[in-house]
């Protein structure tokens, strides 16, 4: 196993800047978990990682080395990609047996490697199978026994799950998370869905714009975004955030108003904030309330969603989309206009350049 760290990466294609210096440390046999949107820059940094592109400047260190000079072969890396580029002609055990064939190593400890990796796996049974008598789930899995099989002291996942079906990424999750607790090996994971960034990750990075928005563990960027981008990328549904303007504020708290004129009061540190400066006040839909003591806002149903266990209703602010979790028996009429409870304790505020003041 082996840490890696990144120091002043950056890579550009053309005029464009993809990474951004990259300043990040992943400690041996932790799972971390890359995302942000399209083009952010995730899948360049894993396979600068991997070697398949070369930084322009910075320092990639594994184990303690540095690995830029080396070629991916000898970074001590595995990498399984989106496509589970199997060789149709060959089964299962084929496919997972070739690259240690082109590497020499003898029959006895290939078929060791092979065998150990499909019992992890819970595939001994297909070892004879061809992928196409596979599902993507199991296809999958033979993409990532030939991973396993080298013995890597990292493994790199570059959106592993986007070409499966709702059901089969939800039973995949859990997969990678058994397999990380069985391997106990570095672990690095390319994602756009952030739902499977929260269930697998030791830590999420968060990218953007080929920078770093935040990194913590999954409920750390869930409760204390530090900006903007991070509150609405984490979190599904999204968090609601609604345009304000400082009433008052100091150390002890804040006081805003909405764009209708209500004034909610927000437990953060807002002594840096001065009256009538413009803010977002940011509230996640489970926090959101239709009855109960409290500041509150006015909103118009638009739409509910009855999923059975739970609620979700959608309403409008104003000119301000809002979205609301409420428990499964719990169905407000669309046009029905309401009153959200906003409580202080569980509301974000976020300034003009869209810094989160910090939580009390």
């Amino acid at each position: 196993m082996a840490d890696v760290r990144l120091t002043g990466v950056t890579k550009s294609f053309g005029a464009t800047a993809v990474l951004k210096g990259i300043d990040l440390e992943i400690a041996d046999g932790e799972f971390v978990v890359f995302v942000g949107p399209s083009g952010c820059g995730k899948s360049t940094l894993l396979r600068t990682i991997a070697g398949l592109e070369e930084a322009d400047t910075g320092e990639i260190a594994s184990a303690g080395r540095a690995v830029d000079d080396l070629s991916p072969s000898e970074r001590g890396i595995a990498m399984v990609f989106q496509s589970y580029a199997l060789y149709p002609h060959m089964n299962v055990y084929e496919n997972m047996a070739f690259g240690l064939k082109l590497a020499k190593h003898d029959k006895v400890e290939i078929d060791r490697r092979v065998r150990g990796a499909a019992e992890t796996l819970n595939i001994t049974d297909y070892l004879d199978r061809k992928p196409k008598a596979l599902s993507g789930g199991q296809r999958q899995r033979v993409a990532i026994g030939r991973a396993i099989v080298r013995e890597p002291q990292v493994f790199l996942f570059d959106e592993p799950l986007s070409n499966l079906d709702a059901a089969l990424r939800v039973r995949m999750r859990y997969e990678f998370a058994s397999l990380h607790e069985r391997l106990k090996t570095t672990m690095i994971y390319v994602t756009h869905d952030q739902v499977e960034a929260m269930t697998l990750a030791d830590r999420i990075v968060v990218l953007n714009g080929g920078v770093i928005e935040q990194v913590g563990r999954p409920m750390e960027l869930y409760e204390r975004p530090r900006n903007l981008f991070v509150a609405g990328f984490i979190g599904s549904p999204k968090m609601n955030l609604l345009p304000a303007e400082i009433v008052e504020g100091s150390e002890r708290g804040a006081t805003v108003r909405t764009a209708a004129g209500e004034t909610v009061r927000v437990d953060v540190d807002a002594s840096r904030a001065a009256p009538g400066a413009p803010v977002t006040l940011g509230v996640r839909p489970e926090h959101l309330g239709l009855s109960g003591k409290g500041d509150s806002v006015s909103a118009a149903v638009t739409f509910v969603e009855t999923l059975g266990h739970a609620t979700y209703a959608y309403l409008e602010a104003g000119e301000t989309p809002l979205t609301v979790l409420l428990p499964g028996d719990v169905r407000p009429a669309v046009g029905e206009s309401v009153k959200l409870r906003v409580p202080a304790g569980q509301t974000h505020l976020f300034d003009a350049d869209g810094e989160a003041f910090a939580r009390l």
